[in-house]
């Protein structure tokens, strides 16, 4: 599935389209270089979901829950882990099977920790205000 995107305003679209396509996936990987928009679509995303709960990127606490009428949802942010072993001790595994939504950014610093059935979202900086978002 491929999305373009030429801005902001058209993301909650593109969200609501990715939850309807893929209703049984619970764990999504976003891939993107910094600055790409993988926090603003997990953004996008909760809103479509019904998220309650303010969301925000979480690159200090590594992982928020967030409260939506879908159950609770796990927003993982792993740029700042130097080792999988840091994962390992944040108990990514109760999360990433719990049938819950799990949105990952920087899945790349985990390789070997990502369930098989997760969903790429792999988003692609156009321009200044577009974006592809290729999602597998």
């Amino acid at each position: 599935m491929e999305i373009l995107v030429d801005d902001l305003a058209q993301l909650d679209k593109a969200a609501k389209q990715i939850v309807e396509t893929f209703p049984e996936d619970r764990v999504f990987l976003f891939y993107g270089k910094m600055g790409a928009g993988k926090t603003t679509l997990i953004n996008a995303l909760c809103k479509a979901l019904a998220v309650t709960d303010t969301t925000s990127s979480p690159t200090f606490s590594i992982v928020n829950e967030y409260a939506s009428g879908a159950g609770a949802i796990y927003h993982f942010d792993f740029y700042r882990l130097n080792k999988e072993e840091e994962a390992l001790d944040l108990g990514y595994e109760e999360y990433f099977y719990s049938n819950q939504y799990c949105f990952v950014e920087w899945p790349e610093k985990i390789p070997n920790l990502l369930p098989s059935d997760a969903r790429s979202i792999h988003i692609e900086v156009l321009s200044p205000t577009a974006r592809k978002i290729i999602v597998k």
